[in-house]
């Protein structure tokens, strides 16, 4: 069976060598970077599953090379910060990170969140078609060559934004509650802010809607949680 093959950037050497001889056990193929131009030079020549990124690194931000990733893929990233306070964690995911976690943490919470984002990403939440136009081709999913499409210009989407999307359109007169929404693009052993899928929401409608602040797809429902309103 093919290794799922883990990006560690951090520049802490004892954190860089401790991380990596954990997921080394778990059976990950594992490559090290300690700057952040090292980290993208090696995500961009390898097909890399996930990516473990500290947010402080000596050349370039972890937020910079987060957004550089997120241009071009969806791979599942899991900040590594010191920064605990919630508006910082939001802000991690605002740019597309995926999850995050606090120094110090447990090395075990960590190979849990790997494993729960690594069978996230795998998941088939496949709507009943394979191909999804609304509006008239405003908005087109190929679902099965994970292709989206506005207004004919191809988006880019994280892999929490694709399964949230993915979902509400499998069930479009379905609301979702936070927790629901959570436990799909999150996963159910997620234990942290319900309201982060609140700034998910906010960069998919960024991304999709005409008016973010009037959106058409991406439907509030006050008191109760989401749904999908395209036609």
């Amino acid at each position: 069976m093919k290794k799922e093959k883990i990006l560690v950037v951090e520049d802490e050497a004892k954190i860089l060598e401790v991380v990596t001889s954990l997921m080394e056990k778990q059976g990950y193929e594992v490559y090290q970077a300690e700057e952040g131009k090292q980290g993208l030079e090696i995500f961009n020549n390898n097909e890399i599953s996930l990516i473990i990124l500290d947010l402080m690194l000596p050349d370039i931000s972890g937020e910079e090379i987060c957004m550089k990733i997120r241009e071009k893929s969806r791979v599942p990233i899991i900040m590594l910060t010191a920064k605990i306070d919630e508006a910082n964690l939001l802000r991690g995911l605002d740019i597309g990170a995926d999850d995050y976690i606090t120094k110090p943490f447990s090395l075990m919470e960590l190979v849990a969140r790997v494993k729960v984002i690594l069978r996230r990403s795998s998941d088939e939440l496949k709507p009943l078609y394979k191909y999804n136009s609304f509006q008239n081709g405003d908005l087109y999913i190929d679902v099965e060559s994970n292709i989206i499409k506005k207004k004919n210009e191809l988006l880019n989407l994280t892999q929490s934004e694709w399964k949230i999307l993915l979902s509400l359109i499998k069930y479009p007169n379905k609301v979702f509650t936070r927790d629901e929404l959570v436990t799909i693009a999150l996963g159910s052993e997620f234990d942290g802010y319900n309201r982060t899928i609140d700034s998910h929401i906010k960069n998919l409608r960024q991304k999709i809607e005409d008016n973010p602040k009037s959106p058409s797809y991406i439907i509030t429902v006050f008191g109760k949680g989401y749904k999908f309103g395209g036609e």
